[in-house]
């Protein structure tokens, strides 16, 4: 009954006022009403003619004559049902929406989402995790080798537990031209040696451009030999990389600024399923701050904390539909830009987004840094494993192949000797506080 819907019997009268019955009986009752119950429930009224009654009393008499069905084929059945008459009902209504002659206030956009929704209709009987019931099933879940996205870069994928989860937002921290682009140029090659598919939309850079840093990468070429380099040896390296048996495949998909959103980001994906069949592992945005939310527009009284968070939120729930990870960036604020060690109130325009982020984690850079090609990541939040195991580490960069790699063991013995000191400044009486008390 939570499945059915009384517009679904709106072309029998007679159907409609039995559905109305049983339904009116289950919520006062509880349990299923007979046969008999249903008739004294529709007895000829106001609103039931002689005729229409009778009309009910012979479809109910033709019920009550039926051989006792399988149970599961009436559930399979009515399931066809009601998705076969969902479908009808959206395609009759697109038709009204195309003539003007629908009465609410809805777009032609809309249409796509309403046959999708018909479509989409399933009876689903799980209704919770029961504690008990479901002990072994749970302990099952407990050992599962989960699916993730590696990032071949040792600590990062220890503290993500071997990488980016399915169903994820996550999500980098840094300021203006550290190098956000490069993170996520650089986990897309990263996927596509692993055989993985990658869909990359760009807000920002043109779609060229993006593909230039992942030549850079893959091709073991530096930015500036790029641009050098005559067509046939490039022709040939590209050859020599698709002949890779694991190698995956790479979209790229340029919006304009502040105008690509959820929506858009679902009807590309579709598309690229329905003219491609490519589905992607992992999708990468950059950035989600330029992005546009598919519930609200950006008016003059709509805060940048509800307008972020809705954006995020969205993300999240596309990660969760498509049953993917993905991978995004944001700003810090003007202070944070000047920060040596950045924390989740570093964050831009809203911190809603941290809240609604599975994992968050910033990329510091200064000069001394820069003189060493390194990078230090800080987790800032981590639903994937213990945010303080391992919180700061150091990674190498290569700006000219828009590469990461592994730093050596000395560099993150320095920063965790240079965080045990920064402790010990914090706190200079620590040891003195058991007298103290």
């Amino acid at each position: 009954m939570p499945f059915l819907k009384e517009e679904y019997f709106i072309e029998s009268p007679a159907e409609k006022w039995i559905f109305h019955a049983i339904q009116k009986y289950l919520i006062e009752y509880n349990k299923s009403p007979t046969l008999e119950a249903v008739m004294i429930e529709l007895k000829p009224n106001t609103h039931i003619s002689e005729p229409l009654y009778q009309e009910i009393a012979t479809y109910l008499n033709d019920i009550g004559k039926s051989d006792k069905n399988d149970e599961q084929w009436l559930i399979n059945e009515t399931e066809k049902f009601c998705r076969d008459t969902a479908l009808y009902n959206a395609t009759v209504r697109s038709i009204q929406i195309m003539e003007g002659k629908e009465k609410k206030t809805v777009s032609k956009e809309q249409i796509p989402d309403l046959l999708k929704d018909a479509l989409a209709i399933s009876f689903d009987p799980h209704v919770g995790h029961d504690y008990i019931v479901d002990a072994l099933d749970r302990f099952d879940f407990y050992h599962q080798k989960e699916t993730r996205i590696p990032f071949n870069l040792t600590y990062l994928d220890k503290v993500t537990k071997g990488g980016l989860p399915t169903k994820t937002l996550n999500i980098i921290l840094a300021g203006t031209g550290v190098g956000k682009s490069l993170f996520m140029c650089h986990m897309a090659a990263n996927c596509l040696t692993q055989g993985k598919n990658v869909l990359y939309i760009t807000l920002e850079m043109a779609e060229e451009r993006i593909a230039e840093r992942i030549d850079a990468n893959l091709l073991n070429v530096t930015m500036d030999d790029l641009m050098q380099l005559p067509k046939d040896m490039y022709e040939q390296k590209i050859n020599r990389l698709k002949k890779k048996t694991n190698i995956g495949r790479l979209i790229i998909k340029e919006y304009p600024t502040s105008t690509g959103h959820a929506g858009n980001f679902r009807a590309l994906m579709d598309e690229l399923q329905l003219k491609l069949t490519f589905k992607p592992d992992l999708l990468i945005i950059d950035y989600l701050n330029i992005c546009a939310s598919r519930r609200f527009s950006y008016t003059s009284n709509m805060t940048s904390y509800i307008y972020i968070k809705a954006i995020a939120e969205e993300f999240r729930g596309l990660a969760v539909e498509y049953n993917i990870p993905i991978l995004s960036a944001t700003q810090t604020t003007r202070q944070g830009s000047r920060s040596s060690d950045l924390e989740l109130s570093d964050t831009s325009e809203s911190f809603g987004l941290p809240a609604t982020a599975d994992f968050m984690f910033a990329i510091i850079s200064n000069e001394n840094l820069e003189n060493l090609n390194q990078w230090m990541v800080k987790q800032l939040k981590n639903r994937y494993n213990d945010l303080n195991v391992n919180k700061k580490f150091i990674i190498g960069i290569d700006k000219t192949k828009m590469r990461l790699y592994d730093a050596s063991p000395e560099a993150q013995k320095d920063i965790a000797k240079a965080d045990d000191e920064e402790t010990e400044q914090v706190t200079p009486t620590s040891k003195f506080q058991g007298l103290i008390v």
